[in-house]
């Protein structure tokens, strides 16, 4: 019996894990192939596909990114292939499954919950040809439809074959891999799917201790861990940790953590983690006491706030958090604060969701009492509630494209700081100003090269600061130079290598000199010495305001070293005397 599992995945770079899942718990019975899309493909070069591999059965994988594509999918599938059996499983067919059978008379099943045992049991039944009633599955006799209760929970994860072979990391080179540890989440957060099912389920520590070594073996990129709360059993987590620290490899793992459940002892771990070894996704959502109680999520403020700088100062973990727009009890003034309130702790990544009202979850059940309007479609995205005004929505999506682009890009790491310093502090106030400057100059239209965001913020910055304007302009030339690692100088700013042309090639002559700054530096050519390297001064004394965020008021003849990394970029401030120059407090 031919099988095909297939899904449209959000982008590209993304790869189903439970489409592996199924194929792996399966193989004794059938022998299935997996076809993987994405949104972005057209839907009749998908039906085109498919059709091509003439299957049997096809089940397919929906998800709020790709319900409706999914279904008109499904359509044109039965006019095509009238003998085919459609089966359609994931968390956007589990709560309402009925009405889309209702709807869509060419599925002829729907395995609702976690799918390997059900779909196993589904296919064994199709493969003998036998009747009668599947638990977790609703299925299609006739004209009419049967549904069969259970709770579609798989009890021992290890009885899950592990998804990946050696062909896998081969075909999802360019793609990112996921994997699991547990299922389930210890918290109850209303707007989450995962407090639906209670409980945490884990695999033994032996089984992951054997697929971490397999994605080890094969140098995978990065591992992203999709277990809802990572850290929810420390006996579970810490000797992954460990295991993980004690790797010499170069793989990346990706997890989602609750930061104020860690303790001293794990903080002493995270502290010699090889650099660029784990990454951390810290799901913030609001510091709003009341909103908190409303989504019956329990946040430890003060310790979230302890641990996140402790990590941070590591410098060895990349760290991202996350707040929701759209939630119970939070106004725009509100979400303002929890913004600010995160932004201080200055992560990596700030990342700023919309909420969705998912089906099954508790906050659709409260739709009316706290007064939601949002799309009547996937993704069901909130559109405003008595709290917070469409109008006020739109903004906060506004904000949060012109966020991304400004902070969360990292090219302006230095002049932001400087920024919100004259903004009198209050970055929600900064970004808000931001963005209505972007909207007025329809900025939220076009797209932007990199060349263009400096030309816009320093332009902003003419507008708003205009006393400032100069000191602004060094600190992005100073980012600018960080970020793009030399390659890009745009005209507007106002660079200075040629003023200082003869005392920087005197000092690149001297090459005895210019190993105090570069040790192992050995002179090659003037091309390869301008590809590594770049001198530039400035009027004020950077590095001290890098390090106490406070400008001195007399300038300051700054000239810094730079050296191009193949991950970053580090500098050097040169000592007056080795760039030869005796008056150091003259202007430029």
């Amino acid at each position: 019996m031919k099988t095909v599992l297939t899904t449209l995945n959000a982008k590209y770079i993304h790869s189903s894990l439970a489409l592996r899942y199924l194929k792996a718990y399966c193989r004794p019975i059938c022998d299935i192939k997996i076809k993987e899309f994405s949104i972005n493909n057209g839907l009749l070069d998908v039906l085109s596909d498919i059709y091509a591999e003439k299957p049997e059965v096809l089940g397919l994988a929906c998800y709020i990114w790709n319900i409706e594509m999914t279904l008109q999918l499904t359509t044109l599938i039965k006019k095509v292939l009238p003998n085919i059996i459609i089966i359609l499983g994931g968390p956007e067919v589990s709560y309402d499954a009925q009405e889309i059978m209702k709807k869509q008379p060419e599925i002829d099943y729907i395995v609702q919950g976690e799918g390997e045992e059900t779909f196993f049991q589904l296919l064994s039944t199709i493969q003998e040809k036998s009747s009668g009633a599947i638990p977790n599955v609703i299925s299609r006799v006739g004209n009419e439809i049967i549904a069969e209760a259970g709770t579609g929970v798989v009890e021992n994860l290890d009885t899950i074959p592990f998804p990946y072979h050696d062909e896998d990391i081969i075909e999802l080179k360019d793609k990112i891999i996921y994997y699991e540890s547990s299922r389930g989440c210890p918290f109850s957060c209303q707007y989450c799917l995962s407090s639906v099912t209670k409980g945490v389920r884990f695999l033994s520590l032996e089984r992951v201790f054997s697929d971490l070594r397999f994605f080890i073996k094969h140098n995978v990129r990065q591992v992203k861990f999709v277990d809802r709360t990572f850290n929810a059993r420390k006996a579970h987590y810490l000797p992954l940790l460990r295991f993980i620290a004690e790797q010499d490899c170069q793989t990346n793992f990706h997890f989602e953590i609750a930061a104020d459940i860690l303790d001293d002892e794990v903080l002493t771990l995270l502290q010699y983690m090889p650099r660029g070894r784990v990454q951390f996704e810290i799901g913030v959502q609001s510091t709003n006491k009341s909103t908190l109680e409303q989504i019956q999520r329990s946040n430890n403020w003060p310790i979230i706030v302890k641990n996140v700088k402790q990590i941070l100062s590591y410098r060895n973990i990349h760290v991202h958090l996350d707040l929701i727009v759209g939630l119970p009890e939070e106004s725009y003034e509100r979400f303002g604060q929890s913004f600010n309130d995160v932004y201080s702790l200055k992560p990596h990544m700030l990342q700023i969701g919309f909420l969705k009202l998912l089906k099954g979850s508790g906050i659709r059940q409260r739709v009316q009492e706290h007064q939601y309007i949002y799309m009547d479609s996937a993704p069901y995205q909130v559109l405003g509630n008595k709290y917070l005004s469409y109008g006020e929505t739109r903004k906060l999506h506004l904000l949060e494209e012109v966020f991304n682009q400004i902070y969360n890009s990292s090219k302006f790491d230095k002049a932001l700081s400087y920024f919100i310093k004259l903004h009198g502090g209050d970055a929600f106030k900064f970004y808000d100003d931001l963005t209505e400057y972007w909207e007025a100059r329809e900025l939220h239209v076009v797209a932007h090269s990199s060349k263009s965001l400096y030309k816009y913020m320093l332009e902003f910055c003419q507008a708003h600061y205009p006393t400032d304007s100069a000191a602004c302009e060094e600190l992005l030339r100073f980012d600018v130079i960080v970020g793009e690692k030399g390659a890009l100088k745009p005209e507007f700013l106002n660079w200075n290598e040629m003023k200082w042309n003869e005392k920087t090639t005197e000092f690149w002559r001297n090459e005895k000199l210019v190993r105090k700054y570069i040790p192992d530096f050995k002179f090659t050519t003037w091309r390869d010495l301008k590809k590594k390297y770049h001198i530039e001064v400035f009027s004020f004394d950077l590095p001290g305001f890098i390090a106490t965020g406070e400008f001195f008021t007399t300038h300051k003849i700054t000239p810094i070293l730079f050296s191009f990394g193949a991950e970053y970029t580090t500098y050097k401030t040169i000592d007056m005397s080795d760039f030869g120059m005796e008056n150091e407090d003259a202007a430029l």
